[in-house]
């Protein structure tokens, strides 16, 4: 009878530049089906451990001392073309998550999500899939395209709130987003609508039935 050889563990590599962070997902992930290979706290060292571990999982935060990491992935792909990357940040929103998966990465996970969602994410990647946070999941199903035939439902809500007067930090707060994500939401409308004035914005928005309060405010 030929003896039953266990599967080896995934391998899993930490990249964040908070030492702390490090050592709370080095916890929550102690269990016997991973192993984990290495921590990084830069860039530089997350590719030299790239090269030389080569991970099945590569956790890398989104932005290492203000610099987004997504630079990094062609390079990650080139040293270790079977490494799965799940991103991890701060930044609980549809265009972070977007831009990473657009970039390379095979997961996206903010950081104050459960516990057993960064568990499941790293079995989703170990086992060749992707991962995306449910409620940007759900977003992104979501976000089908208006009646004008280019504006997603998001961009129109957002054209509306202009609109209506409303700061970007006002908007962001209305819809639980980042003000950089309506500023970047904002940038697509006016590159779709060819609208470079505010009062145009306002023109096509009252087109379109978007605004409650002509713009007045």
């Amino acid at each position: 009878m030929t003896p039953h050889v266990p599967l080896p563990r995934p391998t899993i590599l930490i990249c964040d530049d908070h030492p702390v962070v490090r050592c709370g997902i080095r916890t929550l992930l102690a269990i016997d089906r991973y192993h984990i290979v290495g921590e990084a706290a830069d860039l530089v060292s997350t590719v030299a451990h790239v090269e030389r571990h080569r991970p099945t999982v590569l956790l890398l935060d989104l932005s290492f001392l203000g610099t987004l990491s997504l630079g990094v992935l062609p390079t990650v792909r080139r040293v270790s073309p079977t490494t799965r990357v799940l991103i991890l940040t701060m930044h609980n929103d549809l265009e972070s998550a977007r831009k990473s998966l657009a970039a390379g990465a095979h997961g996206f996970l903010p950081k104050d999500a459960a516990a057993d969602e960064l568990v499941a994410a790293v079995d989703a990647l170990a086992a060749g899939r992707r991962y995306l946070h449910p409620t940007l999941g759900a977003a992104l199903l979501d976000q089908r395209t208006g009646p004008d035939g280019s504006l997603s439902r998001r961009e129109r809500e957002v054209l509306g709130l202009i609109a209506d007067g409303l700061t970007h930090r006002q908007i962001a707060m209305e819809l639980g987003l980042s003000v950089r994500t309506i500023e970047a939401q904002r940038a697509s409308i006016k590159t779709k609508l060819g609208a470079n004035r505010r009062s145009e914005l306002i023109s096509h928005a009252r087109q379109l039935r978007l605004t409650t309060s002509g713009g007045d405010r």
